[in-house]
C-alpha cells in the first residue's frame, strides 16, 4: 500500500472526516480541514463540494490550518464567523429594533438597518426566526399587551404601550392575541368559566376542559388528581367547574376519539398560542390518523425549514393532546422522543391509529 492510499485511509476512517461530508455546523471551531489541491482550508459546514479525502488533512485548531501555507476559504471564512452566526447575528439585530420601536417599521426600513435585500432578509429572518418580520412584531406587540395587562394597567394603556395606533385595531385582534377578552385577561381569566371532567381510556387518566369557544385542554396521565392541578395551574383564576351530567357527553366523544381516531372529533376546539405555535398546530391537524411526518418536514410545511427546534417545542406546548395530534411527528431518525405526555403513550397512539 501507497502513503498516499494509507493516507486516504487514515482520513475516510476518521470521525471528523464524517463530520466534514455532513458539513456539520456543530463542529465549526472545533476542526478544520486543508486541501492541498486547491490550497485552501475550510470549516466544516463549509458549502463548497466535498474534497477528495486524498488531498485533506484535518486539524484541531485553526493554528495547524494555518502553519500549512494555505489560505482561509472565501466561502466558509474559517477565521471567523461562519455565515450561519453571521445571519443569526443580523436577524439578531431586526428582532432588537422591532422590540425597541414605538411605531412598526417597514420591511424596506428593516432591510437596510442590516444592510441587505428586503427580499433576501425577508427570507433570511423567516429561516432563522420561523416567522415573518410582521409576524414577529405582532408577537412581540401581543406579548406587550399581555404584560401590561398582567401588571394590572388599564386596557387603554396597554393598547398604546404596544404600539397600537387605535383601539379599533386593537380589538380586531384581541381575542386571538389573548384567547378571551381584554377585560377578562386583565383580571387573569377571572371571569372565565370551563368545565372540565376525568375519564379513563386505555391511555391512561384523560382530563378535558372546555371553555365558551371550544375544548381547551385535553390532558393525559396517570394520575387524575395531578391532571386536575395542571389545569388550574394553567387557569389560576377561572372558574373551574366539574362534575357536570352535561358535560359528560363532550368527554364521552373525546374519550371515543381516542380509542377510534379514525371516527374524527366534531367538537370546536378553543387553541391558545403564539402565532408561531398556531401555525405549527394548523399543520398538526392536518396529518392524518395512522401517519408520522418528522419535525422537519414539518417546519418545511409552515414555510421555515430551519426551524426544526421551534418545531419541536411548539409541540411540546401543545395543551390540547390527541385532537391536535402532536403525537404523529418523529424524529428523523423515526425515534418516538419528545412526548409531554410520555413515550410509551406516543408510541401507544400511534399504534392504535396504525391498527386503525
Amino acid at each position: 500500500m501507497t502513503n498516499a492510499d494509507r493516507h486516504i485511509d487514515r482520513t475516510a476512517s476518521d470521525p471528523r472526516w464524517a463530520q466534514v461530508v455532513a458539513r456539520d455546523k456543530s463542529a465549526d471551531g472545533k476542526l478544520w480541514y486543508s486541501v492541498a489541491t486547491t490550497g485552501i482550508y475550510c470549516r466544516p459546514s463549509c458549502p463548497s463540494r466535498t474534497a477528495n479525502p486524498r488531498n485533506v488533512t484535518l486539524h484541531d485548531t485553526l493554528e495547524s490550518a494555518r502553519a500549512t501555507g494555505c489560505r482561509p476559504c472565501r466561502r466558509c471564512n474559517p477565521e471567523g464567523a461562519s455565515r450561519e452566526a453571521g445571519n443569526a447575528a443580523l436577524v439578531e439585530q431586526a428582532c432588537r429594533l422591532i422590540e425597541a420601536s414605538d411605531e412598526p417599521i417597514s420591511l424596506d426600513d428593516l432591510a437596510a438597518a442590516v444592510e441587505l435585500s428586503p427580499a433576501h432578509f425577508h427570507r433570511l429572518f423567516k429561516a432563522q426566526t420561523g416567522l415573518t418580520p410582521k409576524a414577529y412584531a405582532g408577537a412581540h406587540r401581543a406579548r406587550k399587551v399581555r404584560e401590561t395587562l398582567a401588571a394590572g394597567s388599564r386596557v387603554t394603556d396597554a393598547i398604546y404601550e404596544a404600539g397600537f395606533n387605535s383601539s379599533g385595531r386593537f380589538y380586531e385582534q384581541s381575542s386571538a392575541m389573548l384567547g378571551m377578552t381584554p377585560g377578562r385577561y386583565r383580571s387573569g381569566g377571572a371571569d372565565e368559566v370551563l368545565h372540565f371532567a376525568v375519564a379513563q381510556c386505555s391511555l391512561g387518566a384523560i382530563l378535558v376542559a372546555s371553555s365558551d369557544r371550544g375544548v381547551a385542554s385535553i390532558l393525559l396521565g396517570d394520575d387524575p388528581d395531578e391532571l386536575v392541578r395542571d389545569l388550574q395551574d394553567r387557569f389560576a383564576k377561572a372558574e373551574l367547574i366539574g362534575a357536570d351530567a352535561n358535560y359528560e357527553q363532550t368527554v364521552a366523544k373525546v374519550v371515543g376519539f381516542a380509542e377510534a381516531p379514525n371516527m374524527g372529533l366534531d367538537l370546536a376546539l378553543d387553541v391558545r398560542g403564539t402565532a408561531f405555535q398556531q401555525r405549527v398546530w394548523q399543520v398538526l391537524r392536518g396529518i392524518p390518523a395512522g401517519e408520522t411526518v418528522t419535525y422537519a418536514e414539518v417546519a418545511r410545511r409552515i414555510g421555515s425549514p430551519r426551524a426544526t427546534r421551534a418545531v419541536a417545542g411548539a409541540c411540546a406546548a401543545n395543551p390540547i393532546a390527541i385532537a391536535i395530534p402532536c403525537h404523529r411527528v418523529i424524529r428523523n431518525d423515526g425515534a418516538l422522543s419528545g412526548y409531554r405526555w410520555g413515550v410509551e403513550r406516543k408510541r401507544r397512539l400511534i399504534e392504535i391509529e396504525g391498527a386503525a
